[in-house]
């Protein structure tokens, strides 16, 4: 987007990121990037209660499935209302790049919350198309950014790590992984 020159804000609203130093690491990373370009940097709430009532029975829901589309809801209908009472008239999200996530669920969530407000739209970028996956690599290693390595519910860290173990690897260590570093 910067070497688009699109104008843009950052709106970050995690609730779902787990444990809360997981979440300082997250959003200090777009804090600094933000200010290192001078993007302004909109710091939503951690209203965590929230999110676990949000996805309450849906714990043991695989990736992708419907405990994804709920937080994806949760979060994109708090940022469409941001945008509606600040003026702004895009939201879309970089939650595409991962080559975990699904892209049609993400965009189908950001379209279902911007449709509740006239004016809004979600674009719906490809965000993967063109290189953009290898792109988001190359910048995380020449800005040495943190590496998550789960997508960053309590639920997703505890099935990477069940996962891991069944592999013989360690345990996800939290805040020790950075690009380039």
């Amino acid at each position: 987007m910067l070497a688009s020159g699109i104008e843009f804000s950052i709106f970050f609203y995690n609730p779902n990121i787990h444990p809360v130093k997981e979440y300082e690491i997250r959003k200090n990373e777009n804090i600094r990037f933000a200010e290192q370009h001078n993007i302004t940097f909109i710091d939503a709430d951690y209203d965590v209660d929230n999110w676990f009532a949000r996805v309450k029975g849906m714990e043991w829901a695989p990736e992708r499935g419907i405990r994804c589309t709920a937080c994806f809801d949760m979060r994109f209908e708090r940022t469409a209302l941001y945008a509606y009472e600040h003026g702004f008239d895009t939201i879309t999200s970089s939650l595409g790049l991962s080559r975990w996530k699904d892209m049609d669920q993400i965009n189908s969530c950001g379209e279902r919350a911007a449709t509740r407000y006239s004016n809004l739209i979600y674009w719906t970028y490809n965000w993967r198309k063109a290189g953009g996956s290898s792109r988001m690599i190359e910048i995380s290693k020449r800005e040495g950014f943190y590496q998550q390595e789960y997508c960053g519910c309590v639920f997703s860290l505890r099935d990477t790590n069940r996962h891991r173990l069944a592999q013989g690897r360690e345990r996800i260590k939290i805040g020790v992984k950075f690009y380039g570093k």
